[in-house]
């Protein structure tokens, strides 16, 4: 009897840490750019052990414009900084099999774009100069950017 009860908490053990992380079901949207980048917990109701760090682009890094591509690959950004042209757009796309989203926070434009699945992408055109940082609500402290908008 008591390893069909050993059995029985690995395997609720088991099942409880493969479904952390995604509901599976469509996005009911996302948290506000300031609650992101400040709350002490995250929407989940997991304890953030610290605020994201941002980068920044090097002064020498190139401007690009037109249609600008960014990964999410390995619950990571690629690139995490990038200059951009104002009235460039910006596109996120989800190479991973988990949920992923953006959400921006930083003068002069704010965007969210809710939970998006593997394959997706997010795009938002961006037509003021200013740092924008942004990350990844639901792994914030490794899925964060800076997107530096110049004239």
């Amino acid at each position: 009897m008591s390893r069909r009860l050993l059995v029985a908490v690995a395997g609720a053990a088991l099942a409880f840490a493969c479904g952390c992380g995604s509901s599976g079901g469509p996005s009911t949207g996302a948290s506000s750019p300031a609650t992101a980048t400040t709350a002490k917990t995250a929407p989940s109701g997991l304890k953030i052990a610290k605020a994201p760090k941002y980068a920044s682009p090097a002064a020498s890094a190139p401007v690009r414009s037109g249609l600008v591509q960014i990964a999410y690959r390995n619950i990571a950004i690629a690139p995490d900084t990038v200059k951009v042209k104002a009235g460039s757009t910006v596109q996120w796309t989800n190479y991973d099999a988990v949920e992923h989203n953006v959400t921006g926070d930083g003068a002069p434009e704010h965007f969210a774009s809710g939970n998006f699945g593997e394959g997706r992408t997010f795009a938002v055109k961006l037509t003021k100069p200013g740092v924008i940082h942004y990350l990844c609500t639901i792994h914030p402290t490794t899925m964060n950017g800076t997107i530096e908008v110049v004239k």
